[in-house]
């Protein structure tokens, strides 16, 4: 038997629940004519699509995964985006834009496993001066590290929280549904082993479901 269990899982099109929150941070900013946007951490590219439509501007995606940026080319050129969303394999530590380059920086659950300090100088270096950076990220992440946004020069300006357990409610448990049925559907395949990785975070959100609780922040670059 030949299957690929993941895309059958089809976790990716279950994560597209998340973008009705990725349109009303978007929505929260002001009016840009054409911006230039950078998507940080952009893997395969499910907000970075959805901030095309939104924006109507230039956007700019990197991640340091090629096989994500690989499948995020497919969908570009499937969907005739070319001209208006370009890819890098390239660090947020080190991106090579020149200084000021983006009205927009965007981040969706990135910043937290990198070293923020790195991060948000570079940020700084190619965000105009008046830009946004918008984060989502978990609310604990965001307490325990919001000192340091002023030190790079971001002020914080708005904010929205998802609803409590959003990640579980929206994602984790219409896929631990699906992965049941898989197991029983494909029971002593030894493809299931791919659904692991899966299960491992239903179970770590299970454990400590406060953890998981987000919320998309709004910072500005200030003098």
């Amino acid at each position: 038997m030949s299957i690929d269990i993941l895309e059958e899982l089809g976790a990716e099109q279950m994560r597209k629940v998340f973008l009705k929150y990725t349109r009303r941070a978007f929505e929260m900013l002001p009016k840009i004519e054409s911006p230039q946007l950078l998507d940080i951490g952009c893997g395969s590219g499910t907000p970075t699509l959805e901030l095309a439509e939104l924006s109507n501007g230039a956007i700019i995606g990197i991640d340091i995964d090629q096989q994500e940026l690989d499948k995020f080319n497919g969908k570009i050129e499937k969907k005739g985006l070319s001209s208006c969303i370009k890819t890098f394999n390239r660090s947020i530590y080190n991106t090579k834009f020149p200084d000021e380059r983006f009205d927009i920086l965007w981040e969706e659950g990135v910043i937290h496993i990198l070293n923020i300090k790195k991060c948000l100088e570079e940020c700084n270096r190619i965000l105009k001066l008046d830009g946004f950076l918008v984060s989502f990220e978990t609310i604990k992440w965001v307490s325990n590290n919001l000192k340091a946004f002023p030190k790079h020069g971001f002020k914080l300006v708005d904010k929205f929280l998802l609803p409590e357990e959003a990640w579980w409610t929206d994602y984790y448990s219409p896929l631990e549904n699906k992965i049941k049925e898989l197991r029983i559907k494909y029971k002593g395949s030894k493809e299931l082993k791919e659904l692991e990785g899966h299960e491992k975070d239903i179970a770590m959100l299970k454990k400590n479901p406060k953890e998981f609780d987000c919320g998309f922040y709004i910072y500005q670059k200030v003098d």
